[in-house]
């Protein structure tokens, strides 16, 4: 069956799982770990700003009525030592994880800034350190069947349209905008490629890759300049649809039975900006196995981890 307009009205008791988020502070990821403490789950929250964090903490222990419901571990995507202690963490934590969805990124830095081992920014956060995280937490995950959400963007269609294998990192030629394109093709590729070796290995747990369309969140208020601020503030209050509905093809993909493993979700209308949520369609590019293989023999090699399903 199709999915063409999902709801959170099909989320079904969640009750004895476990959720692990990152940047479950704010926009769509709190909005998604919102839904899934109401419905029951445990979520445990990787945030990188502590005091953030636990304000977001207190207001999902509300929303839930237990104080059990969420973990809170600090997590900064831009150092793999951090993310190699949040994962240690995570599995002293966590019995079980039947989801891990990596949710955080940051967008459009004014200048190049690099990560703690020298990756540029966009990419050493919202691919590496994923791509790290996953590698460090899959056996938690395989033992229950579990799945791995990967968030990439609409974004992933733009820029260059594909991975500059020679200069990753934009030591040359830096532009905000099509790094940015890059990592999220990068979140993209490694979703598929992901459940393409789950597959072979004919295991039970699957990869869904989604995005949130055009939705308003920190993401365009905390990264980008001021210039590209200016400009993002009114095509957010024109364009863009709510966190709450940016958080819906999290959940459909974290929790619904009737969702296919490597398939893409989010908005579909208004050029996938904003409304009915359902299966997308990615560029050819994402779908490159050559290109994915590649990008998981790089990836590997940068944070330090051979990792197999």
């Amino acid at each position: 069956m199709t999915i063409r307009n999902w709801t959170p009205k099909r989320l079904a008791d969640q009750t004895g799982k476990t959720f692990v988020i990152s940047g479950a502070n704010s926009g769509i990821g709190f909005k998604a770990g919102k839904h899934l403490v109401e419905a029951g789950g445990h979520v445990i929250m990787l945030c990188r700003n502590l005091d953030k964090a636990g304000i977001a903490a207190r207001k999902l222990r509300q929303a839930s009525g237990d104080d059990d419901a969420v973990t809170l571990i600090q997590m900064d995507l831009a150092s793999l030592g951090s993310v190699r202690d949040a994962a240690k963490t995570v599995l002293q934590e966590a019995p079980r994880i039947d989801a891990l969805i990596n949710n955080a990124g940051i967008m459009f830095p004014p200048r190049r800034e690099t990560t703690r081992q020298g990756f540029e920014l966009q990419f050493g956060v919202n691919h590496l350190g994923h791509f790290l995280l996953t590698g460090l937490l899959k056996e938690r995950v395989l033992e229950t069947g579990g799945r791995f959400v990967t968030v990439s963007s609409l974004a992933h269609k733009f820029g260059l349209r594909r991975i500059r294998f020679k200069d990753p990192n934009w030591e040359q030629g830096y532009r905000a905008s099509v790094a940015y394109a890059q990592s999220k093709l990068a979140n993209a590729m490694f979703g598929v490629e992901l459940h393409r070796r789950l597959a072979a290995a004919d295991a039970e747990s699957r990869s869904f890759i989604c995005h949130p369309g055009y939705s308003a969140t920190n993401l365009q208020s905390t990264g980008p300049g001021r210039l590209a601020g200016l400009v993002m503030a009114p095509a957010n209050l024109v364009l863009a649809q709510s966190a709450e509905r940016g958080s819906w093809p999290i959940l459909l993909c974290a929790t619904d039975p009737e969702a296919l493993g490597g398939a893409y979700y989010g908005p579909r209308q208004f050029g996938e900006m904003r409304g009915m949520v359902g299966r997308c369609n990615m560029i050819r590019a994402a779908r490159d196995k050559d290109a994915a293989a590649q990008l998981w023999a790089l990836s590997e090699d940068a944070v330090g981890l051979s990792w197999t399903i």
